[in-house]
């Protein structure tokens, strides 16, 4: 198990500048964490910010949100940082569907914007976890 809280970086191709000022504006916070993200996201924050270790799974369409689904199942993944463009259609709108319903079933934080994302990376739920030990079981209430 890592020592660190595993977080997924996920933007929708109109978001992914945002995503990409998101990591460089908390580069610090960020180097905390395992990152994951799906292809080009994970790969354009890795260039933004060599710095920081980010395993690039596979292109969303392609497979990449099943990856992080994946993860989220098997309780390997602490949050998600999903910035979602409401305003372009989804060709694998299913995968993302899944994706956060994942999300909600298992009780992860989950945030779905760069407002959402500052105060999630600020939270003690997220601060304070050490290992996937400490992530609550489904169907419990964290107090």
């Amino acid at each position: 198990m890592p020592a660190n809280p595993t977080l997924a970086l996920v933007a929708h191709d109109a978001k992914k500048d945002a995503m990409v000022e998101f990591a460089k504006k908390h580069r610090d916070k960020l180097a905390a964490f395992n990152l994951v993200g799906t292809g080009t996201t994970g790969g354009r924050i890795q260039e933004a910010c060599p710095e920081l270790t980010i395993t690039c799974l596979k292109s969303g369409p392609l497979g990449g949100d099943q990856q992080i689904g994946a993860l989220i199942a098997e309780r390997k993944l602490q949050g998600l940082f999903f910035f979602v463009d409401p305003m372009s259609p989804m060709p694998h709108d299913v995968d993302v569907k899944a994706l956060m319903r994942l999300a909600l079933v298992y009780d992860m934080p989950m945030a779905l914007n760069p407002s959402t994302a500052d105060i999630l990376l600020r939270s003690a739920r997220l601060t304070g976890l050490k290992t996937t030990s400490e992530t609550p079981e489904v169907g419990t209430v964290d107090s």
